[in-house]
């Protein structure tokens, strides 16, 4: 009989107890098939009918025994016994499922603690003290949405990242630190940019991770083309001085073409040359004047005339500058994006074409922005990597469409009469009338370079009783682009997208275009 009582336990243990109900239903939610009971009431309806089976099964085992002629007493003995084993061993699994709940729920604890903490770091990290924020929002690097790589040397140690997007200044500082070589900084702004940007760029290079013991100097230029001479360059050699900055100090300049070239140009001189970084506020530095090396001041007598090439570690485009600038600086920008069509891309030039009411000031689609940003750096790139220092393939020239004329009108007229795209843009329409002249483009051509450039309410003219035709021929002899006594222009010829770099032409067709466009009658 103690066998039988054996197979009884082993009957007992084999049947779903309440505690596994109970477990049941605190790990997964009850879902019924009808979706007319709750959790509870079905919880109470299982636990009832596993004790009409428990009871069935004990009264059939019962019955059995008494069959087999068993005694009352030996019975309730023999349950007794195994009741006691079942009940032990049900508390024995009690016990476990506690122990594996508690360890599991230190383990969670100990993971969200874990998170909490991360998440605090890079709250810190940040400077981000928003408690409101979700964590992943403060986790969330902003990338650039462009990247532009500027190719000097086969081995690759001066080429430098154009890095373009929005909201770089404020995120990125860790970018710009990375091209940070040294533990000092001489930010060199003007008057105009410094209220709005001076102090946002310091804050992200020292928020960034590892710019804690970075020292950060700040000289604040007038503002203005007429103040791009040696005098105010001066400004930024005595703030280094009075500073002690010493060789490993990094110039960064904050601004327009103005400050970009200025700031360049007193990087390659200090100390014979230090490291700088370009971060352009303007259109017209964006696309052009910090990318390719080309740093200096003007002279009474010319344009750009002392100066140096000198490249930057990196160039920091955010557009989100580009929301305080002026319509009219913005436009002046968009003549050197529309030189890259008509010289060398004529895809793009098509493209500016057809989506220039998206890169209008008062309605920017940012991402035809950035792609027109993207598109002229990356021209202005693959020039500079053939002939950075406008060497005798002349190739680098060529991105002087309308600058010859242009400059002889800002120097001309007067510095800051102008702004510098506007006078490109005057002298890119002389280069168009003068092409058709020779018959070297369609009338096609030089109507739609003209009608581009109105779109953007670019002037095309030169201001009456300004200029004069000796007055520029005078101006233009001396112009960098001479060579042995001879003026050179870039021209357009062919085709969109081809030119040339020459002055062997007729003469007294450039006469002719000097004449028109001084006495206010232009071809087109």
């Amino acid at each position: 009989m103690g066998g039988r009582v054996a197979m009884l336990a082993k009957h007992y243990d084999a049947i779903p107890s309440d505690e596994n109900d109970d477990v049941e239903e605190q790990t997964r939610p009850f879902q019924s098939p009808r979706g007319g009971r709750d959790a509870s009431s079905s919880s109470a309806n299982t636990k009832s009918s596993a004790n009409n089976i428990v009871s069935s099964f004990a009264m059939g085992c019962a019955v059995s025994l008494a069959a087999f002629g068993v005694a009352s007493t030996a019975l309730s003995s023999s349950s007794f016994t195994s009741s006691s084993t079942f009940s032990r061993r049900r508390q024995n699994r009690r016990r476990r499922r506690r122990r594996t709940n508690e360890k599991n729920a230190k383990t969670t604890t100990t993971l969200i603690s874990n998170d909490a903490k991360e998440n605090d770091n890079d709250d810190n990290d940040n400077g981000n003290n928003d408690n409101s924020s979700s964590s992943s929002s403060s986790n969330r690097r902003k990338e650039p949405d462009a990247i532009v790589s500027v190719k000097l040397d086969q081995d690759g140690q001066r080429d430098y990242p154009i890095y373009i997007g929005s909201e770089l200044v404020k995120e990125r500082g860790d970018l710009l630190r990375k091209h940070i070589k040294g533990e000092t900084v001489l930010i060199v702004t003007n008057e105009s940019v410094a209220p709005l940007y001076l102090e946002k760029v310091k804050e992200s290079l020292l928020l960034s991770s590892s710019s804690k013991s970075l020292r950060i100097e700040s000289v604040v230029l007038p503002d203005g083309e007429e103040h791009k001479n040696l005098d105010v360059l001066d400004l930024i050699f005595e703030k280094a001085l009075d500073a002690r900055l010493d060789r490993k100090t990094t110039f960064i300049a904050l601004g327009g073409g103005v400050i970009g070239d200025m700031t360049g140009f007193a990087a390659s001189a200090y100390q014979r040359g230090v490291n700088f970084i370009q971060i352009p506020t303007t259109v017209m530095a964006m696309v052009d004047s910090s990318v390719g090396g080309k740093t200096g001041v003007n002279h009474k007598k010319g344009k750009n005339m002392i100066g140096a090439f000198y490249q930057p570690q990196c160039v920091f485009v955010d557009i989100d500058s580009l929301d305080s600038l002026p319509e009219r600086e913005y436009n002046s920008g968009i003549a050197e994006v529309i030189k890259y069509g008509l010289i060398r891309d004529a895809k793009f030039f098509d493209w500016i074409e057809q989506n220039a009411d998206k890169l209008q000031k008062k309605a920017i689609d940012r991402k035809s922005l950035v792609y027109a940003i993207q598109r002229s750096c990356e021209n202005k790139a693959e020039v500079v990597e053939l002939d950075e220092k406008e060497s005798g393939l002349n190739v680098r020239a060529t991105l002087n469409l309308g600058h010859t004329f242009g400059h002889a009108i800002e120097t001309g007229v007067g510095y800051g009469e102008y702004l510098h795209g506007e006078a490109v843009s005057i002298g890119t329409a002389m280069a168009a009338d003068l092409s058709f002249r020779l018959g070297w483009i369609d009338e096609n051509l030089q109507t739609r370079t003209v009608d581009l450039l109105k779109r953007f309410d670019l002037p095309i003219e030169v201001p009456r009783g300004s200029m004069t035709k000796e007055k520029f021929m005078d101006l233009m002899a001396v112009d960098k682009k001479a060579s042995q006594g001879k003026m050179n222009f870039i021209l357009l010829k062919g085709d969109l997208g081809g030119c040339v770099f020459t002055g062997d032409f007729d003469q007294t067709k450039l006469r002719e275009t000097l004449e028109s466009f001084v006495d206010g009658r232009i071809s087109r």
